[in-house]
């Protein structure tokens, strides 16, 4: 606290004593303690630390079998290279794909000429028989 020696202004020789109190060191105080928070603070890393199980010798999954379906500019079907005479092996082809254990990726590639009509057929045949995995390849021709 601090006492003010100057003249009253109530005409007495005693002087007021102030009843406002000093904040300076409390705010000083205050300071300290903040930076020594600041500095006990751990660094904060953009890290997420995890502890992953160790690796085992199990074995890599199996590569699926790719049959490749061409269809040419005259609405030909080809599986794997081999000319497909009729629907009817075609769907039984699809049929004997789909009861494997591991089913095989179907890759079908239909020329650019080719009428969309039997492309559908053929998507459409092979989800009728149960197959999942298919990808159409050679679309950069269309682009």
């Amino acid at each position: 606290m601090s006492m003010n020696v100057g003249p009253s202004s109530s005409g007495n020789a005693d002087p007021e004593v102030m009843v406002d109190m000093n904040t300076t060191p409390l705010i000083d105080v205050m300071l300290v303690l903040l930076i020594m928070l600041i500095i006990t603070i751990p660094i904060q890393l953009h890290s997420v630390n995890m502890n992953m199980p160790p690796a085992s010798n199990i074995k890599p999954p199996v590569e699926p079998e790719i049959v490749k379906i061409d269809i040419d500019e005259t609405g030909r079907i080809f599986w794997n290279g081999a000319a497909v005479v009729d629907r009817t092996e075609l769907q039984t082809k699809m049929a004997a794909s789909a009861a494997q254990p591991i089913q095989p990726e179907i890759h079908l590639r239909p020329n650019k000429l080719a009428k969309y009509e039997i492309v559908a057929y053929v998507m459409a045949a092979s989800q009728r028989a149960g197959l999942v995995k298919m990808g159409i390849l050679g679309h950069e021709q269309f682009l």
